[in-house]
């Protein structure tokens, strides 16, 4: 086991231990993560950092993301704290869910209100911008295609808007650039790309959502609630813990294959994420039928080997998403 991986899952189990806070998709933790990433890929580019902060600034959150933070780390938590915004916004009691009847906000109602990019003033969730349900099936269920709009027709929005000449005014633009941090990290967590058809599940699986698990008595944590995507989002660490802790993690990733990181295709990243899934988050032990799964130490060290892997391309092809925007 690589020596980053080993140090990680030591943290890891330490945290759980003490942990008691609802995950949120790949986690604030694993979102703040990809984001340190990001800024620190950045440090060379001052110009860069600066137009960012000035942006974030407008979100209303930014003061308390940033008070009290050290001189050396609070432009850089700022920034991290911005990656979890739109997780935020599902239990700040002032965003309504939308979406289609029954879906608990998880698909688009099919009207232009999908589509709003208003800024801040806009009180809908989104949550049908989190993910892009690409369809698999390793029974031959019937597949339905993912609906619009979705994770990827978002992120090539957001990153259009950034740029100077887009003509969108700066409170557009920042409430553009926070879900634009989010959805690179969340692209890069392989249930998020992805919906299983099976037999069991032939409306689809949610991205694992309806997938059952369970992860033995030493780190049962894990599985508290939810399913097999649930143990995919926590992968990284269960609770959003304070900037130091995410950035002391941060240290232990290995560096991407930099012909990887300086792809900004989101297509291809969410490919990519698409085979991971089928090839390692839906991987033995996980089942075809409705009977849940025991996860086994394998299956658990992989994973996290992969949602390290995942979490530092993310982070880096952020950062240079953002150079080219910004420029």
């Amino acid at each position: 086991m690589p020596k980053a991986v080993m140090k990680r899952t030591a943290l890891m189990l330490s945290w759980l231990v003490f942990s008691s806070v609802p995950a949120l998709s790949w986690n604030g933790f694993g979102h703040m993560e990809v984001a340190a990433v990001a800024w620190d890929r950045l440090s060379d580019k001052p110009q860069i950092q600066a137009r960012i902060t000035q942006l974030l600034m407008r979100n209303p959150l930014y003061d308390s993301w940033t008070r009290d933070q050290p001189d050396d780390i609070r432009e850089k938590v700022g920034f991290m704290r911005a990656a979890t915004w739109p997780d935020i916004i599902k239990g700040d009691g002032q965003h309504v869910e939308d979406g289609a009847p029954g879906s608990h906000g998880n698909r688009p109602t099919g009207t232009p209100d999908d589509f709003l990019n208003i800024g801040y003033s806009d009180n809908r969730m989104h949550k049908y911008w989190h993910f892009i349900d690409k369809p698999f099936s390793p029974d031959h269920t019937r597949l339905l295609q993912p609906e619009e709009p979705n994770a990827q027709s978002r992120i090539a929005l957001f990153r259009r808007t950034l740029a100077s000449d887009s003509g969108v005014d700066d409170g557009v633009r920042s409430y553009d650039l926070t879900w634009l941090l989010h959805l690179v990290g969340d692209v890069h967590q392989p249930l998020h790309a992805t919906s299983r058809f099976t037999h069991a599940h032939d409306g689809g699986d949610e991205g694992g959502n309806l997938v059952k698990i369970r992860c033995g008595q030493r780190i049962e944590v894990l599985c508290r609630s939810g399913g097999l995507h649930t143990f995919w989002d926590d992968l990284l660490g269960t609770t959003e813990g304070p900037p130091e802790r995410v950035i002391h993690a941060q240290g232990g990733l290995e560096d991407p294959d930099e012909n990887l990181a300086s792809n900004t295709d989101e297509a291809v990243w969410i490919k990519e994420s698409f085979e991971a899934a089928q090839a390692v988050a839906y991987a033995a032990p996980i089942r075809t039928d409705d009977q849940p799964a025991k996860l086994t130490a394998t299956y658990k060290r992989i994973a996290l080997a992969k949602a390290e892997e995942r979490v530092a391309l993310a982070g880096a092809r952020l950062a240079k998403l953002l150079e080219l925007a910004l420029r």
